[in-house]
């Protein structure tokens, strides 16, 4: 029997013509037609999540981690619902994820008649928490709506783009698409400055003599520039997001010391930033908690390079604003500036010296978790993924002096939120498996909570993967809060703790058990030896306590 082609084969083809070789998701009766093609062609794998929201943070995870399009389908109503928390993380982070969705049957739409999934306006509420969001509304526009649909995910500054896809029109018989044997997606060509302003911009910034460079997750794929340009003579520091965009274990590289404890400015690196004559921020927004609600001291010669041209102003003024792809204008600023530099040599003494004294000092503020980032990163390979969840231990080391080398390596939630560690753990250990790779994935007992059914994702897939649970019995983070701010009074922050080597054996896995900083690693370097998922949970009481670096001023009233 001859399989008709219909629309939902179109998309399973698309989406295969956009490189992507895995896609996450759940089926569900308005989705059928599409994941029935994509099973057929056989041409993208597909991850059954337990919950959307943990799908499109799998989507998310696996885009930071390949650079490409992270794609995943969803239902109708509840389904597309679930979804939002993993598509606002996505929007946070700027990682171009195409959500795929099932909707009613066309003429259905918008009338109330109470069928299966429908809720009112499900395209508005995508609109709300996406770049873009778009409906099929008729089998001869598939293409072109899905074309538009990516094309707005990749370009600019990426993010998640939501299509609907009624049901009635993914089973629409059509002819299947002759430009799917060579297919491109039309992305516009990248803006670079050039003539009047390309000679401005190198000229102001050959005059300075102890230039700074400020790296964003807008310069992910700005690496070969920005390690050109330390070599010339920048000294570098990056946002939390873009480790390794120049290698943390680069003498000139501060990493995210930048801030120290609670985002509060390291005066040693701030003394070295106040000595500077100029400072070269690139696809970075500056954020408000890592320059502590933008009352770090920057120096006053702020050049900014950022594809957003909301970006101007929008956190510190810049003396010169270029509207541009990071990655190009980093590398032409290279090869203009080339012979221009005339970098103070005792700067570059001061920033290797600064960089080792700010280490020290951090480290001072560990307490006895104080060599566990050395140790750790001492077992994983260089090339591993580093994930993490919202938690202390990320919030502190994991953020500021773990050490990344390449700048899609590691990942955390930008928004901050609690609970996307461990799917984006495995977005990122499904594509990182496939490159013979390993991934890590750090989070706290109440974090993990949050996404727990995906642990039988990871156990499915079989991923290489250590799950890293730091368990202190609680939201560590808001208890510390409440220390801080609260009078020590604390609420809702004890939880009850699952028997985690029950948990593992139930989801078919290897439970690791660490009571001491050389035991946590000894156990991770174990897990990582394993082939799949592997739980090592350590237990912090027996650690002692995290040090309180969260410590908010009372509320006055």
């Amino acid at each position: 029997m001859t399989i008709p082609y219909l629309v939902g084969d179109l998309v399973a083809e698309f989406i295969a013509a956009c490189g992507v070789k895995s896609a996450f998701g759940i089926i569900s009766v308005h989705n059928i037609p599409m994941l029935d093609a994509v099973q057929r062609q056989g041409k993208v794998g597909f991850v059954m999540a337990r919950n959307e929201m943990g799908a499109a943070h799998m989507a998310d995870g696996y885009a930071r981690a390949n650079g490409g399009l992270g794609v995943v389908f969803s239902s109708t109503g509840p389904g597309a619902a679930n979804a939002v928390g993993g598509i606002v993380e996505a929007n946070f982070a700027g990682t171009p994820v195409l959500h795929i969705t099932g909707q009613s049957p066309y003429m259905a739409i918008g009338r109330g008649q109470g069928g299966v999934h429908d809720v009112p306006d499900q395209l508005g509420m995508l609109k709300s928490v996406s770049k873009a969001a778009f409906r099929i509304n008729s089998p001869k526009e598939a293409l072109g709506v899905l074309t538009n649909a990516a094309v707005t995910a990749l370009s600019g500054r990426p993010g998640p783009v939501s299509v609907e896809v009624p049901f009635d029109v993914q089973r629409t018989e059509i002819a299947r698409p002759a430009v799917f044997d060579n297919f491109q997606l039309p992305l516009p060509p990248k803006r670079v400055p050039e003539g009047a302003e390309l000679d401005r911009l190198v000229e102001h910034i050959a005059k300075a003599r102890r230039p700074m460079l400020w790296l964003g997750a807008g310069a992910r794929e700005a690496s070969e520039g920005a390690r050109r340009l330390v070599e010339m003579g920048f000294c570098a520091m990056n946002s939390n997001a873009a480790h390794g965009v120049v290698p943390d274990d680069h003498p000139r590289s501060f990493g995210a010391l930048n801030g120290s404890l609670s985002s509060r400015p390291d005066p040693i690196v701030e003394g070295v930033l106040q000595k500077s004559d100029l400072i070269l921020v690139a696809g970075s927004r500056l954020r408000t908690n890592e320059t502590q609600d933008n009352k770090a001291r920057l120096p006053k010669n702020l050049v900014q390079i950022d594809i957003d041209p909301a970006a101007n102003g929008r956190t510190y003024p810049s003396e010169l604003f270029v509207c541009a792809d990071t990655a190009a204008t980093l590398n032409l600023l290279a090869d203009r500036l080339k012979g221009k530099l005339n970098v103070d040599k005792g700067f570059l003494d001061e920033v290797a010296t600064a960089k080792v004294m700010a280490n020290e000092s951090f480290r001072k503020t560990l307490g006895p978790y104080a060599t566990l980032p050395d140790k750790l990163r001492a077992v994983m390979p260089r090339d591993c993924m580093w994930v993490r969840d919202v938690t202390l231990s990320n919030g502190s080391w994991g953020n500021k002096v773990f050490q990344v080398y390449n700048p899609r390596d590691g990942m955390y939630p930008i928004g901050l939120g609690i609970g996307p560690g461990l799917p984006l753990g495995v977005g990122a250990a499904v594509a990182a498996t496939a490159q013979g790779r390993k991934t890590v994935m750090m989070s706290g007992d109440g974090g993990f909570a949050v996404n727990l059914p995906e642990l039988l994702t990871a156990a499915q897939e079989k991923v290489d993967m250590v799950i890293l649970i730091m368990n202190d019995n609680g939201y560590g983070v808001i208890k510390h809060i409440q220390d801080g701010g609260y009078g020590g009074r604390r609420c809702y922050g004890d939880l009850l703790p699952p028997d985690f080597q029950k948990l593992a054996e139930a989801a078919h896995m290897p439970h690791l058990l660490a009571k001491s900083i050389d035991e946590v690693a000894s156990q991770v370097a174990r897990g990582l030896a394993m082939k799949g998922p592997v739980m090592v949970e350590v237990q912090m009481d027996s650690i002692g306590p995290f040090p309180n670096y969260i410590s908010p001023p009372p509320v006055k009233m």
